[in-house]
């Protein structure tokens, strides 16, 4: 079984940065997202190098409060990104 959360180690894959995407953060109450929100709000609306531009200026201790959302892209690219996958495509882009 996959762990979602998990990057795929050992796959070669090639990851479109300029596919669209957007960048939404969920509403907080002291670093926590907030029970009575019903969804995250748009931040960045562009393609995925731009949300993940934008995600990494974000401080890190409110990082968890961010997703990226884009048409998925096996085996990486899930279609809402968000923890650890989201840390390794920040890594992969810059390796890139």
């Amino acid at each position: 079984m996959i762990d979602n959360d998990q990057p795929a180690d050992g796959i070669d894959s090639h990851v479109d940065f300029d596919a669209p995407a957007v960048l939404r953060k969920w509403p907080s109450l002291n670093n926590a997202r907030s029970c009575a929100a019903p969804a995250p709000y748009l931040v960045v609306d562009g393609t995925l190098d731009e949300c993940i531009r934008q995600f990494i200026t974000k401080p890190a201790a409110t990082q968890h409060l961010y997703e990226i959302h884009t048409s998925p892209q096996s085996p990486l690219v899930r279609a809402v990104l968000s923890g650890k996958i989201l840390a390794e495509l920040v890594r992969l882009r810059d390796f890139l």
